[in-house]
């Protein structure tokens, strides 16, 4: 007897060898002793486990599945190859081909220039405050340039840091975005004075996954002589990203968002910039960043980069299509609107509002039926407050406290979406009945 779910075959054998299986049908048979355990009985019984089973995740904007290509590729290294490669021994030197592989992955994959101007971090938070701390130590108290430009659609990860440093004297200026969620490269052009240091705008929205005008903005930027940085942890594996077409000066990246591992990161540094180190003690990545390289990691992070880019056609035509679908689907119910442009955005993500139902309502019965999706940012969303992005576009924060956000990756398929559907369907209805505010 065998069970399919796409690319999972369950076998009968996988419950009958399970002492967790076991148990549960020991409590199946206690609260239905009059039954016999036929095969119909049994049969009824696997398919209840293996609705169980059939986890839906849409919340890859928080995080993504571990590739297995990525997974096969860092084994190695953490089981035979796991020396230090600051270490002058065979242990150590035998891991410099792989780390040299990987940046060279990595550097490629954005357009750098040159491979060292890639430089590893532990997450895309540090490499954030890596470059606006830095800029405050080189621009702000050694030269003058008191003044960083931002949004006020940025990640936690820049906007408290920006915070923190408006507590130390410096003046940030956070741009407004639109009805659609965005900014324009007018705005940052009419905001830029003769102290500005730092310009600081995201690729694409972590919430809409609406695509902000970065090359007009780096264009800009460099006419003025200002430094450019822009997150982009949420369009690399989604869309192109191109750093001397941005003229970034700048860029973050986090692997775990492209189906690499968590815990690595880089930050692209445009060669001739400099930036004072966060960290001191070592002389690793060229002095730049102190501490002992993770090999697996750094290896893992350089195959994600390379399948990230060779995914990117499939992302549009595939990840995008579903990502459609179900957004269709979804508008199908009264009082529910999709959060931002449905033009420029990135192809997996889709921020949905359901009048009367709070998002954290609408989470938790999607959750009951293993349906992960998001009602923010993961880095913030402990605090279930209204959403940031529908608050800044002017949403009531009634409205805002509606915003569900669904992602999709290429892990995702067709039956998931449509039983993504029928859940989110049925679980709209039956919320609404018990609402006050509807």
């Amino acid at each position: 007897m065998v069970f399919d779910r796409g690319d999972v075959r369950i076998s009968q054998n996988v419950f009958k060898n399970s002492s967790y299986f076991k148990l549960k049908l020991r409590k199946y048979l206690v609260f239905n002793h009059n039954l016999d355990l036929d095969k119909k009985i049994y049969v009824k019984f696997l398919r209840r486990i293996l609705t169980l089973l059939q986890r839906i995740y849409l919340d890859n904007n928080a995080t993504t599945r571990i590739d297995p290509k990525v997974k096969e590729i860092m084994d190695p290294f953490l089981r035979d190859h796991y020396g230090n490669p600051s270490s002058l021994h065979q242990f150590g030197t035998e891991t410099h081909p792989a780390i040299a592989e990987a940046l060279d992955k990595l550097y490629k994959g954005i357009n750098a220039r040159d491979i060292d101007d890639v430089i590893i971090t532990s997450c895309a938070t540090e490499s954030n405050n890596w470059v606006l701390k830095g800029v405050y130590f080189d621009e702000c108290l050694k030269k003058g340039k008191n003044h960083i430009i931002t949004t006020v659609a940025e990640h936690p990860a820049v906007r408290s840091t920006c915070n923190f440093l408006e507590s130390l004297g410096v003046e940030v200026t956070y741009l407004p975005i639109n009805e659609h969620g965005s900014i324009t490269a007018e705005q940052v052009k009419e905001a830029i004075t003769e102290k500005t240091a730092l310009v600081s705008v995201m690729w694409a929205n972590n919430e809409t996954g609406l695509i902000f005008p970065i090359e007009e903005i780096g264009a800009i930027c460099k006419e003025k002589g200002v430094l450019f940085h822009t997150d982009a942890v949420q369009a690399i594996g989604k869309i192109p990203v191109d750093v001397l077409k941005a003229n970034a000066d700048f860029l973050s990246f986090s692997a775990h968002k492209f189906h690499g591992p968590k815990g690595i990161g880089g930050l692209y540094i445009r060669s001739g910039v400099g930036l004072t180190p966060l960290f001191h003690g070592g002389e690793h990545m060229n002095g730049r960043r102190s501490g002992t390289l993770n090999v697996p990691y750094i290896v893992g992070m350089g195959e994600a980069m390379k399948l990230a880019v060779e995914h990117l056609d499939y992302e549009k035509e595939v990840v995008g299509k579903l990502r459609d679908k179900l957004e269709e689907a979804l508008l199908k119910i009264p009082d529910v609107m999709v959060v931002g442009d449905r033009i420029h955005r990135v192809p997996n993500t889709t921020l949905i509002s359901v009048r009367g139902i709070e998002g954290e309502a609408m989470l938790w019965d999607l959750n009951r039926s293993n349906i992960a999706a998001s009602t923010g940012s993961a880095c913030a969303s402990e605090d279930l407050e209204a959403n940031p992005v529908m608050v800044a576009i002017g949403a009531s924060k009634e409205l805002a406290h509606t915003a569900i956000r669904l992602s999709l990756s290429r892990f995702n398929t067709e039956a998931e979406i449509d039983k993504t559907i029928e859940v989110f369907s049925q679980a709209a209805i039956r919320l609404r009945n018990i609402s006050s505010s509807y």
